[in-house]
């Protein structure tokens, strides 16, 4: 609520869920002001189009270049782009959003597409003609053109959710994107008309199959100048948001929910995680819980992807582009969505690698969890485990460590599809492993290079560091996984921390299906 913060600063109302200009700045609430780049993009451009995962402010960003196109001057007073923008000019808009419907119906998005162009007809004084989508389309434009004088701005908010909707129903999915294509194409012919054009999503679906007909769009979304256009920085939370803060550990808020990068210098925050925590004060996965993560769950099992290689997956610029009906790359999918962001990149041989990770704790601690019912079929009872293994691990307790982990391997069925779904058997214990410790929100890093080798997996905890690593028994010259921790010296790496290293080997029998043994030692 409104009122003051324990140091005596003015608080404002918290926009959870708002998405209009308008009711942001008449509200009250606080604001992030975003027109700087707002200016920018219509000073640089014309067409463009930019990805960004849910809940990151796309639409508000939508709604305030609406405002400003048509000329709400009162909206802007006291922001960055106020006196610079010439008021006297006023544009008429065309804002097409597909935010909501049931789209897995292929019927319902002509409807909806015919309905959205008929109101703004109406509202325009321009008379509805023609029977399908992308002819009314273009006449809308043309004759808001014709009438006003000025060229029109277009704007399209969830772009992309009528195919998002029916990925699971493929035909659905194929049917929506081909009608899309053909109304997308529209701005292309009427470019006469056009002063400029934004399309905002989720996903960027390759030109070949949604943008065939609209391929002048210039694609924002890796643009450095831009990484932080929606999202809020380390300085927004420090000049917009200093009342919340009061009473907040900056450094855990930092931890749980700053890390998104889209190749920028600076790292920024999901809206909603931030407003979410300042309104109940409390550190949870918000966003997460928004979603409904199942689809990409069972995708990820039925492509073998262990949670192991997640924090750590290898991307191109092709590949991040590789999306479409049928036809999506695990590391697109999976950083489109937010669920991994850019921990890196690197040009090389005229192209760009990128190095993906997790973007925060609440990702990395939420998505794991989920990983870890799906592994284990909902067996691991994660809640009622979290207290002793962290004890167990906090007092270098190995037993009772064991112990535990024994009877999370055991609840495991021993024939169906759960086991198959990792490659490799000890892949997909390690994996179970690896879950395990990420949903307990530790920090945990995978395959830890150094000169010793890459070591499977590296823990801090409680002031500690635990270095793992992990062996079947039954393959030939697999040798002690205790013995390898000692005889490769993985614990150099880490003694500059001054921290206490423990050598922990854990052995699985491919037979008893099982942890065989966990043992430990000092490093």
């Amino acid at each position: 609520m409104p009122g003051r913060s324990a140091d005596g600063c003015q608080r404002r109302a918290l926009p959870v869920g708002v998405q209009t200009f308008r009711k942001m700045r008449e509200g009250g609430y606080y604001y992030v002001d975003k027109t700087p780049f707002l200016d920018r993009l219509i000073e640089d451009g014309t067409h463009y189009f930019l990805a960004r995962p849910r809940r990151f402010g796309k639409s508000l960003l939508v709604d305030t270049l609406k405002e400003l196109f048509e000329g709400s001057e009162a909206l802007f007073r006291g922001l960055a782009i106020h006196e610079g923008w010439d008021w006297t000019v006023r544009r008429p808009v065309v804002r097409l959003s597909f935010g909501s419907g049931d789209f897995e119906n292929p019927a319902v998005l002509p409807q909806e597409c015919l309905d959205q162009l008929d109101a703004l007809a109406r509202e325009a004084g321009v008379e509805p003609r023609y029977d399908t989508g992308p002819a009314r389309f273009r006449h809308l434009i043309r004759s808001l053109h014709r009438n006003s004088g000025r060229r029109v701005a277009v704007l399209v908010d969830e772009y992309d959710k009528p195919i998002l909707d029916a990925l699971e129903a493929p035909e659905a999915a194929r049917a929506n994107r081909n009608y899309l294509r053909g109304l997308y194409s529209v701005i292309k012919d009427t470019d006469a008309s056009v002063h400029f054009t934004l399309l905002t999503g989720v996903s960027k679906f390759s030109k070949v199959s949604l943008f065939s007909g609209l391929n002048n769009l210039w694609d924002i979304t890796l643009d450095p100048r831009y990484s932080s256009i929606c999202g809020y920085s380390e300085r927004d939370l420090d000049e917009v948001f200093e009342p919340e803060l009061s009473g907040l550990d900056r450094s855990r808020v930092r931890e749980w929910y700053n890390g998104y990068s889209w190749r920028g210098e600076e790292r920024v925050y999901n809206p909603f995680d931030i407003l979410l925590l300042f309104g109940k004060r409390e550190f949870a996965p918000h966003w997460f819980e928004t979603g409904t993560p199942s689809f990409l769950v069972d995708l990820l099992a039925r492509r073998g992807v262990s949670s192991f290689k997640l924090d750590r997956m290898v991307a191109d610029d092709e590949l991040l582009s590789t999306f479409d009906v049928g036809d999506m790359a695990t590391e697109a999918l999976l950083f489109q969505t937010g669920y991994l962001t850019i921990s890196g990149h690197e040009h090389w041989g005229g192209g760009t690698t990128y190095w993906l990770g997790y973007p925060n704790r609440e990702v990395r601690q939420a998505l794991n969890g989920r990983l870890l019912d799906h592994l284990t079929g909902r067996t691991a009872r994660l809640p009622a485990r979290r207290l002793p293994l962290l004890k167990a691990l906090s007092d270098l307790d190995w037993p009772a460590l064991e112990a535990q982990f024994r009877a999370i391997f055991a609840g495991v069925p021993r024939v169906g599809p759960l086991r198959s779904d990792i490659a490799r058997y000890e892949g997909y214990e390690a994996s179970v492993f690896y879950a395990c410790l990420a949903a307990l929100g530790l920090e945990v890093t995978v395959e830890d290079a150094s000169a010793a080798g890459r070591l499977d997996l590296a823990l801090r905890f409680s002031g500690q560091i635990y270095l793992f690593e992990f062996k079947v028994v039954e393959r030939a010259g697999a040798g002690s996984a205790l013995a390898q921790l000692r005889e490769r010296g993985y614990a150099e790496k880490h003694r500059g921390r001054d921290e206490p290293i423990h050598l922990v080997g854990v052995e699985f029998s491919e037979t008893d299906r099982n942890l065989t043994s966990l043992e430990a030692m000092a490093a």
